[in-house]
């Protein structure tokens, strides 16, 4: 929802400060591994209880998230390996959050309930992965109610507000279910208006394609050799003429 609505507006916005942080010597890469780094220390302080520090090392770890992009555009290096890097990083950071919490349930609560953080972990990898596979088919996957930037405010919610965090875990997880209902829908929409023909159709219509290039050349030859005769007989018919007066 935020990549659909608030993206472009966000990055316009930072491109000034990603100029600064630019003339500092600062990349793209050195953002998006501090990020990753802050991720790791708030799963720790998460899975030890300490849920206002990890609350904290959260918001940090945000702030190089959102600005990694917009040093990369600011510096000219903004290119499809940083893409990569920063998309399978931001899969790393939300795999160190939410297993920080699962580790932190299973200390606090009994039963099962520590599972809940893997299963929103897991829907998250579904999501991103769906769209990861439709822009490589050349569909667009974007949008959702639930993408990372509502995780991650869900996340800081649950550790604020620490008796609500199972409720906000099970409402996270519907909606990135519901997200991933919405993607497949859209990309299998797409993807039937284009639906390429099957293997037997496509040989058929090869075959046909080659029957008449056959053909023509066939036709083609034939009005070739007929040229050559009548032009043969022109010939003769020139030899013969003088003797004939």
């Amino acid at each position: 929802m935020f990549d659909g609505q608030f993206r472009t507006q966000a990055e316009k916005g930072l491109r000034p400060i990603g100029h600064s942080i630019r003339k500092t010597g600062i990349t793209a890469d050195h953002l998006t591994i501090l990020g990753v780094v802050m991720a790791g220390a708030a799963s720790l302080a998460i899975a030890n209880g300490a849920l206002r520090l990890g609350l904290l090392l959260l918001v940090l770890c945000a702030v190089p998230d959102v600005l990694d992009g917009a040093v990369a555009k600011a510096s000219g290096t903004a290119s499809p390996r940083g893409a990569f890097f920063d998309s399978v990083m931001d899969r790393v950071s939300d795999a160190f959050l939410l297993g920080g919490m699962a580790w932190y349930l299973s200390t606090t609560n009994p039963g099962r309930i520590a599972v809940l953080p893997l299963a929103v972990l897991a829907a998250s990898l579904i999501i991103s992965y769906e769209r990861a596979k439709a822009e490589s088919l050349g569909y667009d996957a974007k949008g959702g109610i639930m993408e990372r930037a509502e995780r991650l405010v869900l996340i800081g919610l649950a550790l604020l507000f620490q008796p609500a965090m199972i409720v906000l875990l099970w409402i996270m997880l519907a909606a990135t279910v519901f997200t991933a209902g919405q993607r497949f829908a859209k990309v299998w929409k797409q993807a039937s208006a284009t639906v390429p023909p099957s293997p037997a159709a496509a040989r058929l219509r090869a075959r046909r394609r080659s029957r008449v290039s056959r053909t023509a050349a066939r036709r083609a030859q034939g009005r070739a050799t007929t040229r050559e005769r009548f032009a043969g007989r022109d010939r003769i018919g020139t030899r013969r003429r003088p003797d004939a007066g």
